[in-house]
């Protein structure tokens, strides 16, 4: 028995959930100044933790910024405990970059405050992601608490356990094994008192590695509970064995620090036998994750190696504007926000704000390329499209641009005068008044054309090549819709498209054949927000029979193939019951095979008139499989096809069925050399199904009506979150999605990134509607910032020092050997830091940089005195 009781005052602020994030704001500034006045009034109240996220702090400064002193003074006092993340960060399916800036832009807060805590602290995050460790030691935090996704099935059944990463990182896991609010609104009737507390002692007596537990005191936007002495007073009385006291969760800490044989336990924490972790949560509005997919590999593959490139070329790097759009982001990635299980009230929020950030991204990536072109010598050519790689290797790509311009024929040409065959695929007229006002202000009306070309070139390393157009005497050639062929071909793969609109691909270097690929299955779902739960008897329906209109056009660059068809499905569950396929999915495949590519590239439209379902693509592989392999945050996970406990959930009373559901981040792929990886750039939601496990189906979207519901099939009991109707959570309406497929599997991790940072073009000419004065740097027509000569090494950061005039960069070693850091450039000088940018060491040698498997490794790079 623990002979020590700790009551540690909070709240937990979920920002937004079922209720918007003014409503919560309101409620805010009344809960704020109770807490305020109680710890500066009450000597023997000594601190107060504002839910670990400084997000509540800067809402409340929002409509009070007169309390600021007063709050810093009692941060600085240690009694408001504030940091360290900006938002309770989700951990599943956010990048990880996007967990290191929560983190980072919290520390940035906190220090203009005063102390932070330095603790994971993470109650309600639905898992835990194996990189975590990793993630806290890089900003010098060793302790940890967090609530959902272990059992003794992990390795011990104590609440004190050490945690440790891929690298051999560790941190120190405090588990609040009932949750964050078992201390909420304690009574101080003493029978009522007694009965709460003697159901939760035993079980946080059981799992006590030492003689102290844990009691929150503290809810969902619970206010502060000030007859707290009473109910003090009144434990005393009930346990007059044990000690009760108000503390930090520092003082277990610390006394658990002493302990020696504590258990150490690695990996995942996704189980949930005691608690709910919501497995198949990853698919919940998928056209808001999706979004937030695409943003985040925008914002740290395209938008932030662009912005360095341009620092290193003398162009100021805007921080203020890339925390505006971080923040906007990471707003959005609270646990319960990108969960998806809120009303649709927030969730229009959420995608409002997603608006905003992409806005942000796209127009700084705009205004970075224009300063770029802008600072070269007009003397060749104003017209000019430049390319940018913002990859740290040299690529040789098929390039799609875009080109406005009144010249009537062109020809495109590189600073060399060397003439780079084009195709224009497709072409429209422009009104000169959306180019620049002042051209049609003085009546010149001739209208501009718009052309999409495409070539083949290769791009500097982290770097542009620049291609200038030249009038010409020759009429421009338009591939339009290419010469039509049958087949889908490259030097890689051969592919038909049967009749159904599936793909029999065939990968030509191994002689292996798929069919059947990107088959739909379509079955119920009684579920809610949180969770998938099929009907009992579910009728399953795919797109076997369909008959498909099928074009593919051959270009010199690539082929091209256009697939449609009307899948019939069920209405809605009682069609479904009644095995009635009473509506269809109208269904548009875009594929895109380029030259010398090993990736097929795929966009999928679904025009959705259905109601209760879940829509998957069906991915064979050829081959059973025991493991699945793909990439979590900063790294990658290895998964069981199937969770043992499946055979026993039911027996043991589970908290929710073990379906093998996970999410992945950029690409899964059946563990081996041979099959097919698919890459995302949309939805991260996988299962390995099939009588041999040899298929990944990947979950394109699936559409419930309510929030919350008891009693689901795979979730008995009550219901997660609240009984609340979200009609728009049925997706009506067309959804669209982006992924790729790829048989090279040994370097699927290489074949990812590059699927997910494109080259990008932009077109300089001599008119723009937004004017800017000349800039006084001069830039090349061509350059390299740097290059890593070792392609699998993945780059996941290039981005400006937020305190230093240096830039950052990181990369990790998802290959299960080690892999030499050599970067080419004679320019910079290097120096390896942590993930919070604070210098480890001074000057490295990047000659004798080893990134070993499973490691992330951040330097700091300035130019060269």
């Amino acid at each position: 028995m623990a002979d020590r009781i700790h009551i540690v005052p909070h709240f937990h602020w979920d920002r937004e959930w079922y209720f918007t994030a003014e409503e919560s704001r309101i409620l805010l500034v009344r809960d704020m100044e109770e807490v305020l006045t109680m710890l500066e009034t009450r000597k023997e109240y000594p601190c107060f933790v504002l839910d670990g996220q400084t997000s509540v702090l800067e809402d409340y400064f929002s409509v009070k910024p007169e309390n600021y002193e007063r709050v810093r003074r009692l941060v600085k006092q240690g009694k408001l405990i504030i940091g360290p993340w900006y938002t309770q960060t989700d951990e599943m399916v956010v990048g990880g970059e996007s967990i290191i800036r929560n983190l980072l832009y919290g520390m940035m807060d906190c220090e203009k405050l005063g102390p932070r805590m330095d603790i994971g602290y993470l109650p309600d995050s639905f898992g835990q992601t194996a990189r975590l460790p990793q993630i806290l030691n890089g900003f010098g935090i060793k302790r940890c608490i967090f609530w959902r996704g272990t059992s003794e099935r992990m390795g011990t059944d104590k609440t004190e356990f050490y945690w440790e990463g891929p690298d051999g990182s560790k941190v120190l896991v405090q588990l609040l094994p009932l949750g964050y609010a078992i201390g909420k609104y304690l009574p101080t009737e003493s029978d009522e008192l007694k009965t709460r507390l003697d159901k939760y002692l035993p079980v946080l007596d059981k799992g006590a590695a030492a003689n102290d537990i844990l009691l929150p005191n503290g809810h969902d936007q619970m206010p502060i509970q000030k007859d707290i002495f009473q109910v003090m007073e009144q434990i005393k009385k009930l346990y007059p064995e044990r000690t009760v006291s108000i503390g930090r969760y520092e003082e277990v800490f610390r006394r658990t620090e002493e302990l020696e044989g504590l258990d150490t336990l690695r990996g995942e924490f996704l189980d949930g036998k005691y608690m709910r972790v919501h497995r198949s949560i990853y698919s919940s509005r998928a056209d808001l994750k999706s979004a937030n997919t695409r943003i985040e590999n925008k914002v740290t593959n395209l938008l932030e190696p662009l912005m360095s490139i341009a620092y290193s070329l003398g162009i100021p790097y805007e921080h203020g504007l890339m925390e505006q759009l971080w923040k906007e982001l990471l707003q959005n990635h609270a646990h319960d926000s990108i969960g998806c299980c809120c009303s649709d009230k927030v969730h229009r929020a959420i995608g409002d704000r997603f608006f905003l950030a992409e806005e942000r991204a796209d127009q700084l990536m705009d205004f970075y390329m224009r300063q770029i072109v802008d600072s070269m010598d007009s003397s060749i050519s104003v017209d000019k499209l430049t390319a940018f790689n913002l990859l740290a290797y040299e690529r040789t790509e098929v390039i799609t641009g875009e080109v406005i311009t009144r010249i009537r024929n062109f020809e495109l040409e590189d600073e060399a005068g060397r003439r780079i065959p084009f195709e224009i695929c497709r072409k429209e007229t422009i009104d000169p008044g959306l180019i620049d006002r002042q051209i049609v202000h003085y009546g010149n009306y001739e209208p501009f054309v718009k052309y999409q070309i495409v070539f083949q070139d290769t791009i500097p390393a982290m770097g542009y090549r620049t291609y200038f157009l030249k009038e010409s005497q020759k009429e421009n050639r338009s591939a339009a819709g290419g010469t039509l062929t049958d087949v889908i071909e490259n030097r890689y793969y051969k592919i038909e498209v049967l009749k159904n609109g599936t793909l029999c691909i065939t990968d030509k270097e191994r002689g292996n054949t798929y069919s059947e690929v990107l088959l739909l299955e379509d079955g119920s779902d009684d579920g809610d927000g949180y969770d998938y739960s099929p009907l009992e008897e579910d009728f399953m329906v795919t797109g076997k029979d369909v008959e498909a209109d099928v074009k593919i056009h051959c270009l010199d660059h690539m082929t091209k193939a256009v697939i449609r068809y009307s899948m019939p499905v069920p209405k809605n569950l009682e069609s479904r019951k009644k095995r009635s396929c009473d509506v269809v999915l109208d269904v548009l495949w875009n594929i895109t095979l380029k030259k010398d590519s090993r990736m097929i590239e795929i966009t999928a439209e679904v025009h959705n008139h259905a109601k209760d379902h879940r829509l998957r693509v069906l991915v064979p592989n050829g081959m059973g499989a025991q493991y699945s392999i793909c990439d979590n945050q900063l790294g990658i996970i290895r998964r069981p096809v199937k969770d043992p406990g499946m055979e026993v959930w039911e027996k043991e009373n589970w908290s929710e069925r073990p379906d093998s559901i996970y999410p992945f981040l950029s690409y899964v792929h059946p563990e081996g050399d041979r099959g097919i990886a698919v890459l995302t750039n949309s939805v991260r939601e996988y299962e390995m199904t099939g009588r041999e496990y040899d298929t990944t189906a990947i979950t394109l979207f699936r559409c419930v009506g309510v929030l919350g519901k008891e009693n689901l099939c795979r979730r008995p009991g009550r219901p997660s979150g609240i009984k609340m109707e979200t009609p728009d959570s049925q997706m009506q309406g067309v959804q669209r999605f982006d992924f790729a497929l790829t048989t090279w599997i040994p370097c699927a991790a290489q074949q990812a990134k590059e699927y997910i940072t494109p080259v990008v073009t932009y077109n300089k000419m001599p008119y723009h509607a937004m004017k800017l004065n000349p800039t006084e740097i001069s830039v090349p027509y061509q350059y390299s910032l740097l290059k890593i000569e070792e392609k699998q090494l993945i780059l996941s950061a290039l981005k400006k020092a937020e305190k230093a005039e240096e830039l950052i960069l990181r990369c990790y070693n998802p290959s299960d050997r080690s892999l030499p850091l050599r970067i080419d450039s004679d320019r910079l000088v290097w120096s390896e830091c942590r993930l919070d940018e604070k210098k480890i060491r001074e000057s490295a040698d990047c000659s004798s940089i080893v990134v070993e498997p499973g490691q992330i490794r951040t330097l700091s790079v300035r130019p060269e005195k």
